[in-house]
């Protein structure tokens, strides 16, 4: 099974990863701060309450003519007139209301003041609002009538057609009540009728209580403007209905309030200037600033919720090289705000014309209690906070004190800080993960510098042919560099004293082996019948066998030696493999040899006598472990550019263990009762030795017929 190798580099690549808990460590920090920051602002929203709040604690004439006194309101008939921002025309044609036009409310059934016949929606109805420019108070009302019944050209009478009746208090709490009618589609004013609250004759025409009346296809159309001085909060309209032209007998009346009973007339808040005065400097404060009343009614209004961000970062200005910003800005950031979250320039406001607030903290403040609340807007876009603070008149909640802000500011700050972080962050890891590649690169190169030294010092066959240079360096990898180097330095000479040993052994005792020859072959002349005769003769084959083992030790030696020397020819294998085989013939008659020899030429660069011996070698070998009258064959062919030569026989296996190792010095796998002849296992160790002289490879392997061995010798041109 394989091994999935990791190096060094990879190993401290990995380790680097850890680098990557450093940012995350800074974002849950920044997100911290974050929430810290939400905390911050929460107080000074709070704050902020109080100090407007403290500003109308114990004015009770701001609220006097704002029905806040009141206990209860009545949707309908307590009327709110919504701040209009740009001028109304009167023209009956509500197009400057169409900003406004959903905050208008439905009269019908529910608001039926007098009805002389079973009332019929589609009769009499209409939608009607009023709303607040500069110094005067504005109405419209969009009326549904299925008959509608003008003022005669000559009628004195201002009651016996369509009309709308207009009630209210001035500001001296004096009761008037007005009619506006006219006898043909335009411009109107309205009549003021006399005090009997049962005559509805007209007294005079009020020319500051201007409209226009326009008929539609349904019904008609009338807008009216009143000055704001001429009332103070109690008002009252009505929607009379007369559809018969003959007797203009009232069909029906609808209407606000009953504009005939001076105490049933409903109010109208009108935003107060007084508190928009108070509360107009705080639009610099970057905040929504509310004042409610108890009902919940907006008095006062100052600053815009997609200004008020709350803390305003500076983004300061980029001092850097301009291909850095170049590279932050197209690059960076892009990368950055894939997590991070922008605030978004624009969202949905829903409280924009809000005349009325709902909410938590509202709630818990118009009991008396500071609360703040956080919310989303309805796109999900921003998230609001707001806090709510009472405003007392005589130890009583009169209202309430409404400040509001977006978390942009903090979002930004938050994001700004994050940019820097991860620029910081970013370096870091990139110049860390970096400086931790080259380091592990340079001790990777180190180790391997010295593996492969280490390596080149050793030949395959294991000699020490060489030796490492020391490391200077003063670390870890420089002391096992000096380490190998002393250990292949006396490995070296041992090893030169182990390969000069069997030639120094072999000379020291030749002479003493031929001194005890030559006594043994005097002594055996002396005592030819002598029954001492058969040890003699043992002891000459001794001495004979010891003769042969010395001149096999230093075989090897010698043939090292002389390769050295060697000159290399071109010469034709062919005729070598072919001339060996006849004299193998002769050599071995017990064996049969075949030979199978390829017509391609194979010719070869080296020695033909040192490839006749290690073909030598080869066949003693395979001759030794064969069986008589058994098969040797020897086959020399051509395959592309290398010519291949093989020698098999049949006979006994190789063990599994030992095929890589019997090229390798004084290895044999003959058993003790086989050994007949002196061998110290350097047959096949000599023909390595000649077949890496002639630069091929040689290798041996039990046959695919699983019943012989073969050698197979590859030579390359």
């Amino acid at each position: 099974m394989l091994k999935l190798r990791i190096g060094i580099r990879i190993k401290l690549l990995f380790l680097s990863l850890f680098l990557f808990a450093i940012p995350w460590l800074g974002y849950q920090y920044v997100w911290e701060m974050e929430s810290y920051l939400r905390t911050g602002q929460e107080q000074t929203l709070v704050g902020t309450a109080r100090a407007v709040a403290t500003a109308l604690h114990e004015r009770p004439k701001l609220f006097d003519n704002h029905a806040s006194y009141l206990s209860d309101v009545k949707p309908g008939t307590d009327l709110y007139a919504h701040n209009i921002i740009d001028p109304i025309q009167l023209d009956g044609r509500l197009v400057d209301w169409i900003d406004y036009s959903h905050l208008a409310v439905h009269y019908g059934a529910e608001h039926l003041l007098e009805a002389n016949v079973a009332y019929q929606p589609d009769s009499l109805s209409f939608n009607h609002m009023v709303g607040k420019y500069r110094n005067y108070l504005y109405a419209y009302f969009e009326v549904k009538d299925d008959q509608v019944v003008l003022r005669g050209e000559n009628s004195l009478r201002v009651d016996r057609n369509d009309h709308l009746q207009i009630a209210l208090l001035d500001a001296q709490d004096n009761f008037h009540r007005y009619i506006v009618a006219t006898d043909s589609p335009g411009w109107v004013n309205a009549y003021l009728l006399d005090e009997n609250l049962a005559s509805t004759r007209p007294k005079e025409l009020e020319t500051d209580i201007q409209g226009h009346w326009r008929l539609t296809e349904d019904g008609y159309i009338l807008e009216i403007r009143l000055p704001l001085s001429a009332l103070s909060s109690k008002i009252a309209f009505a929607i009379v209905d007369v559809d018969e032209p003959d007797s203009r007998q009232v069909k029906y009346s609808v209407g606000t309030a009953n504009p005939n009973q001076s105490g049933s007339l409903g109010t109208v808040l009108v935003p107060s200037p007084e508190i928009e005065n108070i509360v107009d400097g705080l639009k610099y404060s970057n905040a929504r600033v509310w004042v409610l009343d108890r009902h919940r009614r907006v008095l006062a209004r100052s600053g815009e919720i997609q200004r008020a961000t709350g803390i305003n970062p500076r983004r300061s200005s980029n001092n850097g090289p301009s291909w850095w910003s170049h590279i932050e800005q197209n690059w960076l950031l892009p990368l950055y705000y894939r997590v991070l979250t922008e605030p978004p320039s624009d969202f949905i406001d829903e409280l924009q014309n809000a005349f009325e607030l709902q909410g938590r903290d509202i709630d818990q403040a118009l009991v008396g209690n500071p609360d703040s609340l956080w919310r989303l807007s309805p796109d999900k876009k921003a998230v609001i906070l707001s806090a709510a603070h009472p405003i007392w008149i005589e130890d009583e909640v009169m209202g309430a004190v409404v400040v509001e802000q977006t978390t942009h500011g903090i979002r930004s700050l938050r994001n700004k800080a994050l940019e820097k972080l991860f620029n910081i962050i970013l370096a870091v890891v990139g110049f860390g993960t970096l400086a931790l590649f080259i380091f592990a690169s340079r001790i990777s190169s180190r180790v391997r510098k010295l593996r492969n030294d280490t390596e080149q010092a050793i030949d395959v066959n294991g000699k020490i042919i060489g030796n490492i240079e020391p490391s200077r360096t003063l670390d870890e990898i420089g002391d096992l560099s000096r380490s190998f180097h002393n250990v292949l330095e006396k490995l070296g000479q041992y090893n030169t004293y182990l390969e000069n040993m069997s030639s120094r052994l072999s000379h020291e005792l030749r002479t003493p082996v031929a001194i005890v020859n030559s006594s043994l072959e005097n002594l055996q002349m002396e005592n030819t019948h002598s029954e001492s005769s058969p040890y003699i003769r043992r002891a000459k084959e001794g001495i004979q066998r010891l003769s042969k083992i010395l001149s096999n030790m230093s075989e090897a030696t010698r043939l090292e030696n002389s390769l050295r020397s060697t000159d290399r020819e071109d010469f034709v294998a062919n005729e070598v493999v072919s001339g060996c085989v006849e004299g193998y013939r002769l050599a071995y008659p017990s064996r049969k040899l075949v030979t199978k020899v390829t017509d391609n030429v194979a010719a070869l660069n080296g020695s033909p006598e040192l490839f006749a011996q290690m073909m030598d070698k080869v066949v003693a070998n395979a001759v030794e472990f064969s069986e008589d009258d058994s098969e040797i064959e020897v086959t020399l062919e051509k395959k592309g550019q290398k010519a291949l030569l093989k020698i098999c026989n049949k006979g006994r296996l190789l063990p599994d263990n030992m095929q890589n190792e019997l090229f390798d010095s004084m290895v044999s796998v003959r058993s003790q009762k086989d050994i007949q002849q002196p061998h110290l296992g350097l047959g096949l160790y000599i023909a390595k030795i000649i077949a890496d002289y002639h630069k091929a490879d040689i290798t041996i392997a039990n046959n695919d017929e699983k019943d012989g061995v073969c050698v197979t010798i590859t030579f390359s041109h």
